[in-house]
């Protein structure tokens, strides 16, 4: 837990740094936590060379640009860096670029140091323009849509903090009243203003800064400029990232060596779980996440594989479905079709679905047992989390008080078992969820059982990861969704999934910048509510306090259901054992290499 009464912090010499920030909530969307999969035409085994490590995800990078990211995993994670970060095993802020910080008695100004001789991955210097040109030219910048800004908003008037050079190393925030998570907000990856500034002073034909349209997938990788271990050597889609060291980065370790001590990693791109299990076992790939279905046989193949399983504890992400509750209009087209938009925004009909999931035959089926039901937006390590214990709201399966409550809200039943609307609408509606995640498409396999036990018909659609995501965060055309949220120990992490203009608000999501507005979006009254405790919790400095704040917050997630929360499984992934110094974390990711810049390799 974070300290917010510490005044100042002073690096010492050898402090040994801990590797990649955790993602925040900003709470970015969940594309798979798996980290495996190689393709052996291209790489034979994992250990082709003592210098690279190979992983996977189920789909390509949506951006190259850190500040327009949404999802994850994401390049990020490797090639950007900001002041502070998580130690991925005590969970303790430290320092990355800054060097030390100091916070006034009324925590009102921060006042940071950068480390001396930082230099971007072209070897051009990293001074406090870029923090500035960072913060102020794109963060604070209202036609960027970044997630970043929404994890700074202070206060009820969502203002913003003011930046202030002091000299090449230094500079100061100051903020409009006090902000208990801000430190770690400045974790946000810095940007290059030699490479970018241009781009966002200049407009394009749209009245847009052209700095939406820059570094897009399709931009070479060696102009991709950032600071962090690695940077961008090849991008070829549907197939494979590649990232290479960065010479330029600042990190060495006792002895003076310079870190990273792996020259390559290889970031597969392999759209099916079952794939990337097969291409682990071959030993094509060097670390993997492990599905509670596929425990027991990786469990029994460690020592013939040469890997170790390692458990972080319960998951850090969450699982849910959810429906579309946007009542908005856009070119004088709803969003959703009026007579589904009226069932998914009765608070009775989502309440009624949430009774008739079966998590526990989902967690017994799907997850082999090793899962606990899910209740809250919050890890069970945070210290702010509230359990069924404290008093949140669950729902135990019940097709019988499923029944009742939709009866109860004007739902009715033909001869047929059917569920019909008042009006006599067949309640009937389609549910996504990303393909080659096999996990969720066995939830939404069950789900789609579960409900027509109480006369739904689900449509249920497996799409691609990134047409889902487009889905989600543009055309806003979906009707209900199976997807998950990365989360972390700091709740405000999430502001931009319960801010009412948050730019992850997904159950009920405005326009962001640079897209067709919408007219006729309303927020009910409980969403008012959770967005207003986010704003109260980040003022507060009291812990208790704020766990206050926070407690009710998850109970009014739990009883109006904008998420219906399933199943939270054990964090497993397995790692080869020719790979030194892993330190599986579970609160920060990526999992197996949150410290990637201390890795080694053995043959």
């Amino acid at each position: 837990m974070v300290d917010f009464g510490v005044r100042s912090w002073r690096l010492s010499r050898h402090l040994r740094q801990y590797g990649k920030r955790w993602l925040l909530v900003v709470l970015a969307l969940v594309g798979a936590i798996a980290f495996a999969g190689c393709n052996p035409s291209q790489f034979t085994t994992a250990e082709a060379t003592s210098s690279r490590i190979v992983f996977s995800s189920l789909g390509d990078p949506k951006t190259f640009n850190p500040a327009l990211s949404q999802e994850y995993p994401n390049i990020f994670l490797y090639t950007f860096e900001g002041m502070v970060t998580r130690d991925g095993i005590t969970g303790e802020i430290v320092p990355q670029m800054a060097e030390s910080w100091d916070i006034s008695e009324d925590g009102l100004t921060y006042t940071f140091t950068l480390r001396e001789g930082l230099k971007w991955s072209d070897g051009e210097p990293i001074t406090t323009d870029d923090v500035i040109f960072t913060y102020d030219d794109v963060i604070f910048n209202e036609a960027i849509p970044t997630s970043a800004r929404d994890v700074m908003r202070i206060g009820p008037e969502g203002k913003l903090p003011s930046i202030t050079k002091l000299d090449d190393r230094r500079f100061q925030f100051t903020l409009p009243e006090p902000f208990a998570p801000f430190l770690e907000t400045t974790g946000n990856g810095i940007l290059p203003a030699h490479i970018l500034q241009d781009s966002v002073n200049t407009l394009d034909a749209e009245g847009s800064p052209q700095f939406l349209s820059m570094w897009t997938t399709g931009t070479p990788p060696e102009e991709i400029i950032g600071n962090g271990p690695y940077r961008l050597k090849q991008y070829l889609p549907s197939q494979r990232v590649i990232f290479e060291k960065n010479p330029y980065y600042w990190q060495t370790d006792d002895q003076g060596n310079q870190q990273p001590y792996i020259e390559e990693l290889v970031w597969q791109v392999i759209e099916s779980t079952d794939n990337q299990l097969l291409q682990f076992r071959s030993g094509g790939l060097d670390t993997i996440g492990i599905g509670p279905d596929e425990f027991a046989l990786m469990k029994r193949e460690e020592e013939r594989g040469n890997f170790t399983i390692h458990e972080g504890g319960p998951a850090l992400s969450t699982l849910f479905i959810t429906f579309n509750l946007n009542k908005g209009v856009r070119d004088g087209k709803p969003l959703v079709d009026p007579v589904k938009s009226k069932w998914f925004n009765s608070v009775a009909f989502r309440q009624a679905v949430s009774y008739a999931i079966d998590r526990q035959t989902m967690i017994n089926n799907i997850y082999q047992g090793l899962g606990e039901p899910q209740t809250s937006p919050l890890p069970v390590q945070s210290p702010f989390y509230a359990s069924p214990a404290d008093g949140m709201p669950t729902y135990e399966y019940s097709q019988e008080r499923a029944r009742a409550l939709l009866e109860s809200d004007g739902f009715q039943y033909n001869a047929a078992g059917e569920l019909l609307d008042a009006e006599g609408n067949r309640v009937r509606f389609t549910l996504l969820t990303n393909s080659g995640n096999k996990i969720r498409e066995a939830t939404g396999a069950q789900i789609k059982q579960d409900l027509s036990k109480i006369g739904i018909q689900v449509d249920f659609q497996p799409i691609s990861f990134n047409a889902l995501v487009t889905k989600l965060s543009d055309s806003l055309d979906w009707e209900a969704h199976i997807i998950g949220f990365t989360a972390g120990l700091e709740p405000n992490g999430g502001a931009t999934v319960w801010l009412l203009d948050g730019s992850l608000h997904a159950f009920n999501q405005q326009a962001l910048a640079g897209q067709e507005p919408l007219t006729g979006w309303e927020a009910a009254d409980w969403e008012k509510s959770i967005a207003d405790i986010y704003i109260q919790a980040a003022q507060e400095v009291d812990p208790e306090k704020r766990k206050a704040l926070y407690f009710e917050s998850q109970r009014l997630t739990q009883e109006y259901l904008p998420f219906i929360y399933l199943v939270n499984p054990l964090n497993l992934g397995a790692v080869r054992n020719t790979i030194e110094n892993v330190n599986y974390s579970g609160i920060v990711r990526p999992f197996a290499l949150w410290n990637v810049q201390e890795l080694k390799r053995t043959e």
